[in-house]
């Protein structure tokens, strides 16, 4: 259960949840899609995604009535460019449920590891579920017929300790989606210089090209807004849990949508990799909640 600090309708607080896990789990359908249905190549896609996304942010601040003033950093708009980067590249060859596993259980491994480096003890409970979380990941990239491609896989998890960077970066800096804004921007010219130098391996068409102001506009940057909006009115830990469902989300949406196969071993390693971040991160909510009890 979804816990709600309040002064926003809980109703309202779930659907807008809902709304913003499916975003980003579209966010894998719409790259996977790309790749696999139109012309368009990575370095093309995350420069039109960012632009697109800051365009989309843009608006959404100006139409807030919260205009752009500059917010945001040059090192979070670097994590943000090797995310998306990753993120790009890595679905040429990935599956987009593997995608979005390898991707989520990164991030939540880089906020854990953090966590561990600044002192936090993990009970057995926790040491348990991280031993878990590292079996899948070890069963899901063991050579076989059904391992995804390593170098795909390599991308996607550094796109995710990326991201699990920026928003260690992010946490308490101000306004999150003005931020955000900021670092999509101070992210473009960066991407350009990535489209620059792959000039030769350039190429779109008209699909292509909107798949990824799809991604950009509308899966990353209104689905960062609604994100955003519900984050304040949601425990931490129940914050993190929630974002585990969208790799299961994503695998759906690329079985319904894209005809890909479910292996066993993306079923049995999706469960003890999100089944083993689930467990340290309940715990962690557990013990956070003692403390305050005793408070």
């Amino acid at each position: 259960m979804v816990k709600i600090n309040a002064k926003m309708p809980s109703k309202q607080v779930v659907i807008l949840t809902a709304i913003a896990m499916m975003a980003f789990a579209g966010n894998s359908l719409l790259s996977r899609a790309a790749f696999l249905e139109t012309a368009i190549d990575p370095a093309s896609f995350t420069s039109l995604r960012l632009l697109s996304g800051f365009v989309m942010l843009w608006l959404i601040s100006f139409i807030n009535h919260q205009p752009y003033k500059g917010e945001g950093s040059w090192i979070s708009a670097c994590a943000l460019f090797m995310y998306a980067a990753g993120f790009s590249f890595a679905y040429v060859s990935l599956s987009t449920g593997m995608g979005a596993l390898l991707l989520f259980g990164a991030v939540q491994a880089t906020m854990i590891g953090h966590g561990i480096y600044k002192g936090e003890r993990l009970s057995k409970q926790q040491g348990a579920g991280l031993t878990l979380a590292l079996a899948g990941l070890i069963g899901l990239l063991f050579p076989g017929l059904s391992s995804p491609p390593l170098f795909g896989a390599i991308l996607m998890m550094g796109a995710g300790v990326a991201w699990g960077i920026y928003s260690l970066r992010g946490r308490g800096v101000g306004n999150p989606t003005l931020v955000t804004t900021g670092n999509f921007l101070r992210s473009i010219p960066i991407a350009l210089v990535l489209s620059a130098l792959s000039f030769k391996n350039a190429d779109t068409d008209l699909s292509g090209f909107w798949y990824a102001i799809a991604s950009g506009a509308l899966t990353s940057g209104v689905g960062y807004a609604l994100w955003y909006s519900v984050l304040p009115f949601l425990k931490a830990t129940n914050a993190a849990t929630i974002q585990l469902s969208v790799p299961v989300l994503a695998a759906v949406a690329g079985i319904l949508f894209l005809g890909e196969a479910l292996s066993f071993r993306f079923m049995f390693a999706s469960i003890a990799i999100l089944g083993g971040i689930a467990l340290v991160l309940i715990k962690a909510s557990n013990s956070t909640r003692k403390n305050e009890d005793s408070n």
